[in-house]
């Protein structure tokens, strides 16, 4: 399975009706809800946010939604174009503007499944790699040390504060983890002790 490097936007017209489809990084059924809600308050004025999304190392979790369009005219087809693109803990949003010209059952079908392919064809992906959180706190001088580590390991967002100590926290790939812990702890003789969670 592949997840989203990035957020992405795109937007096609079919005979005067507006389809903006965006593609959001979302990594649980409950976070998938909570950004359409936001989506929902962003554009009072559409017709309609239909919505789909797959969660999941296997893409296991996964929903859709009409949005008041005949049934299975949007949700349905938006799902398939989806789940066949391999990326998973994506929420795609998909805005209608009617344009004033009914687009028919088939028509809609299209327009639904043209704006996913449309935003999935420019978003960059990459392989899902399983990611643990990690925290520690050091000292200055230990922290010097550690910190020549990090370049030998893949770690994301990592974040540091500065007070009496450094805390520092990120995202270590999972088979990594183990080794990451054992050298701080070896290097700083036991003193830092690295916490997963």
């Amino acid at each position: 399975m592949k997840v989203l490097v990035r957020e992405n936007t795109a937007e096609i017209n079919v005979k005067n009706s507006r389809f903006i489809a965006e593609a959001f990084i979302v990594e649980t059924q409950a976070q998938a809800r909570d950004k359409l809600h936001e989506q929902k308050k962003r554009y009072p004025d559409a017709t309609h946010v239909c919505h789909c999304f797959v969660c999941g190392k296997d893409g296991q979790t996964n929903g859709m939604s009409d949005d008041g369009e005949p049934s299975g005219t949007a949700g349905r087809p938006m799902l398939d174009v989806l789940k066949g693109s391999g990326i998973t803990n994506i929420l795609i949003t998909v805005t209608r503007y009617f344009g004033g010209t009914l687009l028919g059952t088939g028509g809609l079908v299209h327009a639904y499944s043209d704006s996913v392919k449309e935003v999935l064809s420019t978003c960059q992906t990459e392989e899902l790699v399983e990611k643990k959180a990690f925290k520690f706190t050091a000292d200055y001088h230990d922290y010097q040390t550690i910190k020549r580590l990090f370049e030998n390991y893949s770690i994301d967002g990592l974040e540091e504060n500065y007070s009496d100590s450094i805390s520092a926290s990120g995202k270590i790939h999972a088979v990594q983890a183990s080794d990451f812990s054992t050298q701080i702890q070896d290097i700083t003789k036991g003193k830092v002790i690295v916490e997963f969670e």
